[in-house]
């Protein structure tokens, strides 16, 4: 009977031992999320590679470039490309600097004021063809923008702004994906307090810009980086509109930078380098709003 009464104490007790012998969920977790940091540290290394040897080869002469093989770190780090740049008669830096920064600023906050107002109507007006028209607005978002350039020069050139920056502001007051991204942010503003604003006799343009805008700062400040970096680095549509050398955006003279210079990779580096600074610059400033809008983003 003893021996009987010990049987199940042993086999009771050996499930016990093996459960402790296992990983804890919580270990498993942080070696999950360690795998995972380590997987995106590394991607990002390689994804900011490139950019990196930009960077140290803007330092470089042209001999150290052509070098075979070719070396990470400047050998001789020096100012001289940033100089040769700046002092170069043919390549008026501040001109170019100054209609890129027009172009890009102007439509960067045509598209918030319109995106945020079209938005608001969208979201918390209820009128006949709202959604019918709130469709129309998502399938021009389907359309390739080489198919809208004709079109697009056509009435630019009928409405006599070929060769002018307001060219490339007028056309892109209203931005369909813009315009979705707000809505899809102003649905989640509570209904009570637009109605509170009603009542106590607010207009509708006070509650937009006391209420709803308030609210708006994360995905404003998201959608205000990304529309600053499509139009600072556009390049296709300013080269069909723009003609002349000096209202020519940043893109198309480093282009034609890079063709007169072809043989001086030294030089294209540096001015490369010098056009990406203000986008630097905006991230960097930027860069606390944008977090809080991307993680707002994915939490809906």
């Amino acid at each position: 009977m003893a021996t009987t009464a010990q049987r199940p104490a042993t086999v009771l007790a050996a499930p016990r031992a093996e459960v402790r012998r296992r990983p804890s969920r919580g270990t498993r977790h942080r070696a999950g999320r360690t795998s995972l940091y380590v997987v995106l540290t590394i991607l990002g290394v390689v994804a900011a590679l490139p950019f990196v040897w930009m960077i140290l080869a803007s330092f470089k002469d042209a001999a150290e470039i052509r070098q075979i093989p070719p070396t990470f770190w400047p050998q001789d780090a020096n100012l001289a490309n940033y100089r040769t740049i700046l002092q170069d008669p043919e390549l008026p830096l501040f001109t170019f600097y100054r209609n890129s920064a027009f172009v890009a600023v102007l439509n960067v906050i045509a598209t918030l004021f319109t995106a945020s107002l079209l938005g608001y109507v969208f979201a918390k007006f209820r009128f006949r063809g709202r959604q019918p028209l709130f469709w129309f607005i998502l399938a021009t978002m389907m359309i390739p923008a080489q198919v809208t350039m004709l079109p697009g020069y056509l009435i630019l050139l009928q409405l006599d702004l070929l060769n002018n920056l307001w060219g490339l502001i007028i056309p892109s007051f209203i931005d369909a994906f813009a315009v979705f991204l707000m809505r899809q942010f102003i649905v989640s503003v509570p209904n009570d307090e637009i109605w509170s604003a009603r009542v106590d006799g607010a207009s509708e343009w006070r509650i937009y810009r006391s209420i709803v805008l308030p609210q708006l700062r994360a995905p404003l400040a998201t959608l205000g980086l990304l529309t600053f970096m499509f139009h600072w680095n556009a390049y296709l549509w300013p080269l069909i509109v723009l003609t002349e050398q000096d209202k020519r955006t940043l893109p198309i003279i480093l282009t034609w930078y890079s063709n007169q210079h072809s043989s001086q990779a030294n030089l294209v580096m540096a001015a490369s380098v010098l056009i990406v600074i203000p986008v630097l610059i905006v991230f960097a400033l930027a860069q606390k709003w944008i977090v809080r809008g991307l993680t707002l983003t994915g939490g809906r």
